[in-house]
């Protein structure tokens, strides 16, 4: 007999459900319900229970591993653990929990929504395996309750693959922006009145997100204004089989080009020394850093791919790039760093309008809640 007063929250890192989920987990609360969290022990764990009151249990799943014996194992601990708590509802978050916890539900008869965040490396890439783990995706969509897209594209994608039949979906607006936490700030001065001019990369140290894009611009840029500065902040061993190595990261940073500033907790000191943000990432669903550097008033250059593209007006909130283009890349930048601070300031006010317009959090919290009570 399931728990009617438990909803469970699945994820591959603990890191995601602090950062992305905490307006749900709150919303959760606040009607009622108990709420675990089911992810792997990384240092967010402790912040979900301390920060957030949620119960967190471990989870041990591995990101980029692909080995049977060790995935059957994560797949049967998630499956004994959802036998235990027979929860009223589980919300799946990130490929892999999508698919594992799919499975599990499935087999136990427990209601559940998959979240797509982004299609990850398995539709980035094609070979045997991520065709296996694509058909894996399409049996456990199809027997969600819902499930939940952060782009269009994204959802015709899975559509036109034969990835949802007739499941119900919704669109939503990424995982939405908490408007009062990522509050406005005007741009920093530049040259005389302030410092260099600043770029900010926020993403997890993956090829994929085009992290060397952004180095070799940067080496462009430079190249013209060595003045400016581009910070890159990120976690190192992010699991994920496109990761890059903490030794390329050194080469860089010995080679003078970008300031690396690690994993922060907390991005916005970070936001507001910068004027732009950018994001070259081969793809996304909805790229939060972008979601919060525009809540702050800053604007965004970002590859022409789905997810991104969705994340910005061109012209008008920010600007986009080819994809896997590094002089495209280069060439938006230093085109920010000459354009008169004024019309600048303006693409980072509309940014932070659109977000309140488009992206509140709220719109989030309610299709959640409303997938609870349809169920």
């Amino acid at each position: 007999m399931q728990d009617k007063d438990v909803v469970v929250l699945v994820s591959n890192t603990s890191w995601y459900l602090y950062n992305f989920r905490r307006g749900t987990i709150l919303a959760l609360f606040d009607a009622g319900y108990r709420v675990i969290g089911l992810a792997p022990q990384d240092d967010y764990a402790a912040r979900l229970v301390e920060e957030l009151g949620i119960e967190h249990m471990a989870l041990p799943m591995e990101g980029k591993s692909t080995r049977l014996v060790g995935e059957g194992k994560s797949l049967l601990a998630l499956a004994g653990t959802l036998r235990r708590l027979k929860p009223a509802f589980v919300f799946n978050f990130t490929v892999k929990a999508n698919i594992y916890s799919g499975l599990a539900c499935r087999a136990l008869g427990i209601p559940y929504a998959n979240n797509v965040s982004g299609l990850g490396t398995a539709f980035l890439h094609d070979n045997w395996l991520f065709r296996r783990v694509r058909a894996l995706y399409g049996f456990v969509n199809r027997g969600a309750r819902r499930v939940f897209f952060q782009n269009q594209e994204d959802h015709d994608l899975f559509q036109s693959h034969g990835l949802l039949k007739n499941t119900p979906t919704t669109v939503l607006p990424g995982s939405g922006m908490d408007t009062t936490r990522f509050a406005f700030s005007p741009l920093p001065g530049v040259g005389t009145e302030g410092g260099p001019f600043t770029f900010v990369m926020i993403a997890r140290l993956l090829g994929d997100k085009g992290v060397r894009e952004y180095v070799q611009a940067a080496e462009q840029v430079r190249a013209h204004h060595p003045e400016t500065r581009f910070m890159l902040i990120g976690p190192h061993s992010a699991s994920n089989r496109t990761a890059i190595t903490e030794d390329e990261v050194r080469e860089w940073q010995a080679a003078g080009v970008i300031d690396y500033l690690g994993e922060q907790g907390d991005v916005r000191p970070f936001i507001e020394q910068a004027q732009v943000l950018v994001l070259p990432s081969y793809r996304e669903g909805m790229p939060r850093t972008v979601l919060e550097a525009a809540a702050m008033g800053r604007p965004a250059i970002v590859s022409d791919v789905p997810g991104c593209r969705h994340a910005v007006e061109p012209g008008k909130t920010g600007w986009l790039c080819e994809v896997k283009s590094a002089d495209s890349l280069a060439e938006r930048m230093r085109a920010c760093i000459e354009m008169p601070s004024e019309q600048l300031q303006q693409a980072g006010t509309a940014a932070r309008q659109r977000i309140e317009d488009e992206f509140d959090e709220r719109i989030v919290v309610e299709a959640a809640l409303a997938c609870l009570q349809a169920r």
